[in-house]
């Protein structure tokens, strides 16, 4: 039998934020396996979890119903999230701050486990990987995609990919009005452009938040909307930082108020403007069920 869980991420509540499955087990089952489970669970991203020999030392697989991505943001936290509800993580007794590795495909990544003296957790981070500037899109091919034109853009943004460990493409838009009327108006067209071009998905966001935020967003364009996607909120966060759009380091970042499932994410961003170092994204975590398959 497979132990799995349901966590929501981004979210102290359950049925808000991102949902997210994760699956235990002792060794990684053969990808074709793992690519059915994913499809089986039908949410945006499932976690597969290996223990190791070392403490606070796990291998995580990411997919998606359709593919194996190297880096997401929510399974992160709500994978993080599951192993504290299993009792696997083990707390630091002398500070209030926990650092644990995920082993991932592309190499590991360090997540801080935020936690008072009596290991109440707070919060759950992790640190993206060093970011990436790629292709400049042109605003008259792209808007198109989404229902949009050139004045709903902010103004003197540019349409970018960027990665901090998976490409998406930056759509820097003007205020809500213009991220609430996108809507994508030819499926095909986009596959078709996103094919031939760099970026896993499209985000699209502005800096007008929604109640705590400095920054609302939606990713629209592959499949069901996400309700919160923490690898993009790191691209946007550094590409907000080198443009010179975003005056503070720390900020918390907005999405999926509009489908019902509010999120928040903590971002941290750290470099010059034209040397991004890192960007750090943060949440918690809610498990709403767990299961044996």
């Amino acid at each position: 039998m497979i132990n799995f869980l349901l966590v929501d991420a981004f979210t102290e509540q359950k049925f808000a934020g991102n949902a997210c499955s994760v699956v235990l087990v002792n060794q990684f089952p053969v990808d074709s396996l793992m690519l059915s489970m994913a499809k089986e669970f039908n949410q945006s991203e499932t976690s597969f979890v290996e223990k190791t020999k070392e403490t606070n030392k796990f291998n995580v697989r990411y997919f998606t119903t359709s593919s194996e991505i190297p880096l997401a943001g929510h399974p992160t936290i709500a994978t993080a999230k599951a192993l504290l509800h299993l009792n696997l993580i083990i707390l630091n007794d002398a500070s209030n701050l926990t650092t644990i590795q995920f082993n991932l495909i592309e190499g590991p990544i360090d997540v801080e486990i935020q936690h008072d003296l009596k290991k109440n957790v707070d919060l759950i981070v992790m640190k993206q990987r060093k970011p990436k500037f790629f292709s400049l899109h042109d605003p008259d091919v792209v808007l198109p995609f989404f229902g949009l034109e050139k004045s709903d853009l902010f103004p003197d943004s540019l349409i970018q990919t960027v990665s901090t460990g998976t490409k998406q493409m930056m759509i820097f838009l003007k205020d809500k009005k213009s991220l609430q009327k996108a809507e994508v108006s030819n499926q095909k067209a986009l596959d078709s452009y996103k094919d031939s071009s760099d970026f896993f998905c499209p985000f699209l966001f502005t800096m007008e938040g929604i109640k705590n935020g400095k920054t609302f967003a939606r990713m629209i364009g592959y499949g069901q909307e996400d309700a919160a996607t923490g690898s993009a909120t790191g691209a946007m966060s550094a590409y907000l930082w080198k443009y010179g759009f975003l005056d503070e380091r720390k900020f918390i970042a907005e999405q999926g108020h509009w489908l019902g499932r509010p999120s928040e994410i903590h971002v941290e961003v750290s470099g010059r403007r034209d040397d991004v170092e890192w960007v750090k994204i943060g949440g918690n975590a809610a498990v709403v069920l767990e299961g044996l398959i």
